[in-house]
């Protein structure tokens, strides 16, 4: 176990090295943050001074909207980077595939709540955004997020070998993450509003399920993907 987890590490660290030196993903996101949140502030004004539950709701959508869309243009070359500089025959030899999977999916979670720090601070400075409940907002952004890094890593090893790796990225992770997504918007909305922690229990249990489900999938399908 200590090896395996070693191993995940090392890949880990070695992504997280390349992708300082390219900035590929992180740039891709940020850009795409950056714009979706001012041409929504300029179009909408600052909803957040209003507690009208439709403001939340709207907060709430774009808010993962963003997320989502930034998410999938940094991600989307998750397994890519391998297949292009041929080290892939390299890393199935002197990896365990798991490992493999674990040291990709913590580099996209750490992307992903850089991301998310990012999209939320430029959506309370530049819309005045209030959250209520901002526990609540925490954990349902750190679910969502969790959901999404899991469904991202998995679907990016399934495309790494195909043509088109970027529409079919999308075409996959779209329908996968919809629920994720719906639920997501939903608990976000409550922790903005301020409607309690009660309210936003079946979501939060659904946003748990959903990931687990995910990431259990994704474990027994990327060995096999990966080696195929």
């Amino acid at each position: 176990m200590r090896h395996f987890f070693r191993a995940a590490l090392a890949v880990a660290r070695k992504d997280w090295q390349i992708e300082l030196r390219t900035r590929y993903a992180l740039n891709a996101m940020l850009l795409f943050a950056v714009v979706t949140a001012v041409l929504v502030s300029f179009r909408l004004g600052p909803l957040g001074l209003s507690r009208d539950r439709q403001a939340a709701t709207t907060l709430a959508v774009l808010l993962w909207v963003a997320i989502f869309f930034a998410a999938l243009n940094g991600l989307s070359r998750t397994f890519v980077r391998e297949e292009e500089m041929r080290t892939a025959a390299l890393l199935r030899l002197t990896t365990p595939p798991l490992a493999v999977y674990l040291g990709k999916l913590l580099i996209n979670l750490l992307l992903l709540v850089a991301l998310e720090l990012l999209v939320t601070l430029l959506f309370v400075a530049l819309m005045n955004a209030r959250i209520a409940q901002p526990g609540l907002f925490a954990l349902t952004l750190s679910l969502g997020g969790l959901g999404l890094a899991v469904a991202t890593t998995i679907i990016a090893a399934l495309v790494a070998k195909a043509d088109g790796k970027s529409a079919l990225f999308t075409v996959l992770a779209f329908p996968l993450l919809l629920p994720l997504l719906i639920v997501a918007v939903e608990t976000t909305e409550v922790a903005l509003a301020g409607s309690g922690w009660a309210q936003a229990a079946p979501g939060l249990r659904l946003l748990a399920a959903y990931t687990l489900a995910e990431l259990a999938a994704s474990l027994l399908l990327f060995e096999r993907t990966w080696e195929s």
